[in-house]
């Protein structure tokens, strides 16, 4: 079973943990470390064989084009992780537009390509700015994979359909691919696609659900983290016992738990793993408690 491996490309001082702790004035002033990260995994994503998608965060585009090159000139996929890291909640529909173009122009710019795929920062696009979706479909991308379906402080649409599937919007369709999830019982979902949750939890607990959803549901399973979570030296900027428990904890074995990840199991792009084409095609109404609204603006 092909999954899909998926990189979130931001510096250290991306986070939201860590924005709650300092300014966006600030991030030219702070000693970069992206390229390094970034250049390391793609050293491993070489030694293993794999390819992924790097959903590249548009601030890095335009202050580390090279980045960009290093990750097309590897033979990997390019996508857009918004511009400057801004939930998707927070912003009105043509904040969040204008946010979207300025950082499809800042990858364009930097490597020639021009993204189809899109993750919000923080997994942003609930209930409340599900009329994203619209706006992506009128920008021109064909695949969105900004939904976790469990219950967070901070994101999350408990109940959403799990597998890829794709949505349909007054502007069209695009194709949803939600970040891994494990059935655990009937109404209980263990969160499985990397993260925090594999640099804080036992290897053997994302294996198991990977596995679980891979031969058990006959899924692929699409898994994330972020070039920072291999970088155990990077500075601590996030401030309170949450934000640096979620920030800070399990790097040291982030890179060995990745490293045997791509071992365990195969890995690909988003595109490879999924085309455009998803599980059942629902619209939206019928699948979901909420709609497209508001209306976005042109």
């Amino acid at each position: 079973m092909l999954n899909a491996l998926t990189i979130d490309v931001e510096e250290y001082f991306h986070p939201t943990e860590v924005q709650n702790s300092i300014g966006v004035d600030s991030w030219p002033d702070l000693p970069s470390r992206v390229e390094a990260q970034t250049h390391r995994i793609l050293d491993l994503l070489a030694e293993k064989n794999t390819k992924a998608t790097f959903f590249l965060l548009g601030w890095v585009a335009e202050h580390h084009p090279g980045v960009a090159r290093a990750i097309v000139s590897a033979g990997h996929e390019v996508a857009c992780h918004s511009y400057g890291h801004q939930l998707v909640y927070n912003l009105t529909p043509d904040e969040f537009r204008a946010d979207t173009r300025r950082a499809v122009a800042a990858i364009e710019d930097a490597c020639g390509i021009t993204p189809k795929a899109y993750r919000a920062p923080s997994y942003s696009v609930v209930k409340k700015s599900f009329w994203a979706l619209e706006i992506l479909v009128e920008e021109g991308f064909t695949q969105d994979s900004s939904i976790y379906p469990i219950s967070h402080d901070r994101y999350g649409i408990p109940g959403f359909e799990r597998h890829a599937h794709t949505i349909h919007t007054p502007s069209g369709s695009i194709q949803e691919i939600p970040i891994a999830t494990a059935k655990v019982s009937a109404d209980k979902l263990a969160p499985v696609g990397g993260g925090a949750y594999l640099r804080l939890l036992p290897y053997r607990y994302t294996a198991a659900g990977i596995r679980r959803v891979n031969v058990e549901e006959g899924e692929r399973a699409c898994i994330y983290f972020h070039p920072w979570e291999i970088d155990p030296q990077q500075p601590r900027i996030a401030r309170g016992i949450v934000a640096k428990l979620r920030t800070y904890s399990g790097l040291s074995g982030m890179y060995d738990k990745l490293s045997r990840l791509m071992t365990d199991f195969k890995f690909t792009t988003l595109s490879a793993a999924y085309g455009f084409q998803g599980a059942a095609c629902r619209t939206v109404d019928e699948r979901l408690p909420f709609a497209l609204s508001p209306k976005p603006l042109a």
